[in-house]
């Protein structure tokens, strides 16, 4: 179509308007009879897998920057909670096996889930004192316990 000038737009050509049955404008549903003439659907496509959904639903696990910061100060704020009561009962004298198990455990968690070097040196450290506090209870237990056989 050729636009010129600035005259008034003609009437468009294309398909009539349908006529109801008064002979009048309006809306005409066709005849089913008609539904012969129609071409049939072809068939359907192949479905093809959603491949990106699997990678989404781990990146939806694993969370953000945000998320893992979150989970990396919780587990640190474990740790020096459990470091905590290691101190106050290496100061009480009150230590016991059990405290320290929980340590060595908590650093166990936290060493699985660093890729820091820095921070694998500070729970090394933590580790080694763990160790060092373990076998000075040992030494003390065996030193109040007589050996078998022996009297007091």
């Amino acid at each position: 179509m050729k636009v010129s000038g600035s005259g008034s737009a003609g009437p468009a050509s294309g398909a009539g308007r349908a006529k109801g049955a008064s002979g009048g404008e309006g809306f005409r549903i066709p005849s089913t009879s008609g539904a012969a003439s129609t071409a049939a659907a072809g068939p359907a496509g192949p479905v093809t897998p959603v491949g990106g959904l699997g990678a989404l639903l781990a990146l939806q696990e694993t969370g953000g920057p945000l998320e893992r910061r979150r989970r990396a100060v919780s587990r640190a704020g474990r740790i020096l909670d459990v470091l905590d009561e290691v101190k106050l009962a290496l100061v009480t004298g009150e230590l016991s096996l059990s405290q320290l198990e929980r340590l060595t455990r908590a650093v166990r968690e936290e060493r699985a889930a660093t890729e820091d070097a820095a921070l694998e040196d500070v729970l090394n450290e933590i580790e080694t004192r763990a160790a060092v506090e373990l076998a000075k209870l040992e030494m003390a237990r065996n030193a109040v316990l007589p050996a078998a056989g022996e009297s007091r």
